[in-house]
C-alpha cells in the first residue's frame, strides 16, 4: 500500500472486485494487507464503508451479499496451492465475521489467482487446489484455459445470474463438521427448539433446516414477504439462538452462522424447497455450501426433511430456492460424509486500487 502522485495524501491498495456465483467481493493479496489482525480489519472496514448501513464512504454494496472479502495468497500446505481467506463485513457493526466461508465467493479463487500470477495456467483445463482458512475444508477447482489464459466465456447458466458463461468445477472434500466438529453438530438428527422441531447439519456450512408449515408458512413466500413477517423473523431467530448453542457456536447473536433454512416440498421439478435467512434477511437465493448442507440432509430419511424432499435417481439434488435452483451432486467421499461437487461460474468485475483517506 503507498501514496502516489495521482492523489496525494491518499492511500492506495491493490483490489480486484470480482464475482463469484450469485455474490460480489472485493479481492486481495495477504501480501498487500498488515500481517496483524486488528490492523489488517481496520484497513479492511475503511475500505468497505465501516460501520454504515448503507457503506457510502466505502465500496460495499450495503447487502449481505455484495459486503464481502476474500484475501489471498499462495498455500504452504503440502498438496494445496492456494490460501482463501472469507470476511463477511457485518452491515451497521464495523465488524468482520470471519466464523463461515463462503462457497460462492470461493467460485473466483481460483481465476484470481490464475490471472494475478500466483499459478500458472495449463492448457485446456488448470486444476488449483484451495483451502479455506475459516473452515480447513478443502476445494479442487477446475477453471477452463484454452491456450493457457482464463476464459469466462461459455455456455453454463446459474440461477441468480443473467446471462451465461465459462462453468468452473467445484469439488469439495474435509468439509463434514468444518465449523462445528461433525456433520451433524447436536448428536441428533432431529432436535427441538422453541417447539419448533429441526435439523442441525454442517457438510460446509452449519445450517438448521425447519419446515416452513411449522412455522405458520408455506415455504414459497417472496424473500420480501418474509422480511415483512416480524413475528416469523422473530421465531426464527429463537430458534437460532438455542440451535447455536447445541451446535457448539456459542452465543451466536453477534454472528453470522447458523444459517437458517425453511423447507417445503419442491413445486419446480426439484428435490426441495428452500427459504434461506442469512441469518436476519431472506436471502435472493441460496448459498453454495448452505445448499450442500440442505441437500445432505434431504438425502437422509431420518432428517425433518422426510416426507418433503423428491429424491433424484442420479444423487443430483436441484435445491429450489427464490431466484431458481442449485444443484448439488452428493458422491461417497470414503469418510462417512458425502462429498459434494457443483458448477459455478465467475469473473472479475474490475482491477485497480481503492482509495482510503
Amino acid at each position: 500500500m503507498s501514496t502516489n502522485q495521482e492523489y496525494p495524501g491518499l492511500r492506495h491498495l491493490p483490489c480486484v472486485w470480482m464475482r463469484g456465483g450469485t455474490s460480489k467481493a472485493a479481492f486481495f493479496h495477504a501480501r498487500d494487507l498488515p500481517a496483524e489482525a486488528e490492523a489488517r480489519d481496520r484497513l479492511l472496514l475503511q475500505v468497505m464503508g465501516g460501520g454504515d448501513p448503507r457503506q457510502v464512504d466505502g465500496i460495499g454494496g450495503g447487502h449481505p451479499l455484495t459486503t464481502k472479502i476474500a484475501v489471498i495468497s499462495v498455500s504452504g500446505m503440502p498438496g494445496v496451492d492456494i490460501d482463501y481467506l472469507f470476511g463477511q463485513v457485518v452491515l451497521g457493526e464495523n465488524r468482520i465475521d470471519y466464523a463461515p466461508t463462503c462457497g460462492n465467493i470461493l467460485a473466483a479463487v481460483a481465476p484470481f489467482a490464475l490471472e494475478e500470477g500466483l499459478l500458472d495456467c495449463q492448457q485446456d483445463k488448470t486444476r488449483v487446489r484451495i483451502r479455506m482458512v475459516n473452515t480447513g475444508g478443502l476445494c479442487e477447482a477446475w477453471v477452463d484455459t484454452p491456450g493457457g489464459r482464463v476464459n469466462y466465456q461459455g455456455g453454463t447458466r446459474i440461477s441468480g445470474v443473467p446471462g451465461t458463461a465459462a462453468p468452473l468445477e467445484l469439488h469439495f472434500s474435509n468439509v463434514a463438521g468444518s465449523s462445528c466438529g461433525a456433520l451433524y453438530p447436536t448428536g441428533s438428527k432431529r432436535d427441538s427448539f422453541a417447539g419448533v422441531e429441526v435439523t442441525c447439519i454442517d457438510n460446509g456450512m452449519p445450517v438448521v433446516l425447519l419446515r416452513a408449515a411449522d412455522l405458520g408458512v408455506s415455504g414459497y413466500e417472496s424473500p420480501a414477504e418474509l422480511d415483512a413477517n416480524q413475528p416469523l423473523k422473530a421465531r426464527v431467530e429463537e430458534v437460532r439462538l438455542l440451535a447455536g448453542e447445541r451446535m457448539g457456536l456459542g452465543d451466536v447473536r453477534n454472528k453470522v452462522v447458523p444459517k437458517m433454512s425453511l423447507v417445503a416440498a419442491p413445486q419446480d421439478g426439484g428435490a426441495i424447497c428452500t427459504r434461506t435467512f442469512i441469518p436476519k434477511i431472506c436471502h435472493d437465493a441460496i448459498g453454495v455450501l448452505g445448499a450442500a448442507s440442505v441437500a445432505t440432509a434431504c438425502a437422509d430419511p431420518e432428517t425433518i426433511c422426510r416426507g418433503l424432499v423428491v429424491l433424484p435417481v442420479d444423487g443430483a439434488f436441484s435445491v429450489e430456492h427464490p431466484t431458481g435452483e442449485f444443484t448439488i451432486t452428493l458422491r461417497d467421499s470414503g469418510d462417512g460424509a458425502p462429498g459434494i461437487a457443483l458448477l459455478r461460474t465467475a469473473r472479475p468485475l474490475f482491477k485497480g486500487e481503492v482509495l482510503i483517506a
